[in-house]
């Protein structure tokens, strides 16, 4: 059978201030700033992509930062927790940083035989550490975090359902899922053989309030395919199934197709070409404002009304 789901490409969620979220990911969690660019529907918003050294599928999150924005609820129909993996071994040092930056969290706790800690980001994001060597990915140097502590990437995503069977038919019949592991309602499903960044969680959780969707809650997920003809092949395949799937987006870095999965969840299937190297080298990742072509002739407006951002040390 022809491969079209590889596991995740990308979390896209919501943000208050703009120089916290990236103090947060790029200062706090190490990860790079790989791409920053405008909302393609709301140019006065950033949309801020932070990964790997290159911006791999499957260590993306991104964000839309709106200053000001009213806290989100984490509840069913969300993706409420993000999770990133990190060596064993860095289980202290991951610890003693949170400690460092005053950051609340709880664990380590136990979820299908591995370590994890849970926390939240500065608008309420749910986000969490695996502790795994199962992860052979290379995490990105920033210079402060030591490399063989880095984040790997993306170890899995949580969803909230309230009944989860019809997303869980969807991940298996159509989207090429298998389920690996289940415990105390929470389901274990994987993508392509498996490992971090092809894991999704579903928690079935009748009694949960349904989530208000805010600063720090994930706008959706985004999963991998290979090319546009896979991703035209899923799109079919989805329509045919009764899902209202959009036609494609281009995103410039990837192509878009959007379509809600059936607890409420909205799901991307994202090309993994042609990346974020199209448009500035990879050693300049992130260092330049890309706007897509509609908007290169509101350029100087639109810089005026973006507040500046800085990467800082920590």
């Amino acid at each position: 059978m022809e491969t079209l789901i590889n596991g995740l490409h990308h979390v896209t969620a919501l943000a208050g201030n703009t120089q916290r979220n990236v103090d947060y990911y790029t200062g706090i969690l190490g990860l790079r700033l790989v791409k920053k660019t405008v909302n393609f529907d709301a140019p006065d918003v950033y949309h801020l992509y932070y990964g790997d050294e290159t911006g791999s599928p499957g260590t993306i999150i991104t964000f839309f930062p709106y200053e000001g924005i009213p806290r989100g609820r984490k509840g069913v129909g969300q993706l409420t927790y993000t999770a990133f993996s990190v060596p064993v071994a860095s289980m202290q040092y991951w610890i003693d940083r949170l400690h460092q930056f005053n950051i609340a969290y709880s664990g380590p706790s136990k979820r299908f035989n591995e370590s994890y800690v849970r926390f939240e980001d500065f608008d309420g994001m749910g986000v969490e550490l695996v502790f795994t060597d199962e992860d052979t990915r290379t995490g990105w140097h920033n210079g402060s975090i030591p490399a063989e502590h880095a984040v790997r990437g993306f170890h899995t995503v949580t969803l909230n359902e309230q009944n989860p069977d019809r997303t869980i038919q969807l991940l298996t019949d159509l989207m090429q899922h298998t389920l690996v592991a289940e415990e105390n309602g929470l389901y274990r499903f994987q993508a392509g053989k498996g490992g971090s960044g092809n894991f999704v969680d579903v928690l079935r959780a009748p009694e949960a309030v349904r989530a208000l969707q805010g600063g720090g809650s994930v706008h959706h997920v985004a999963f991998s395919t290979d090319s546009d003809e896979t991703q035209l092949t899923i799109q079919e395949q989805l329509q045919s199934a009764g899902y209202q799937v959009t036609p494609v987006q281009d995103r410039n870095y990837f192509n878009s197709i959007y379509f809600r999965e059936p607890g409420g969840v909205l799901f991307e299937i994202a090309t993994n070409p042609p990346g974020f190297s199209v448009d500035e080298s990879v050693a300049e990742l992130g260092t330049a404002l890309k706007l897509p072509a509609q908007y290169e002739s509101r350029r100087a407006k639109v810089e005026a009304e973006l507040p500046p951002i800085e990467v800082k040390q920590y």
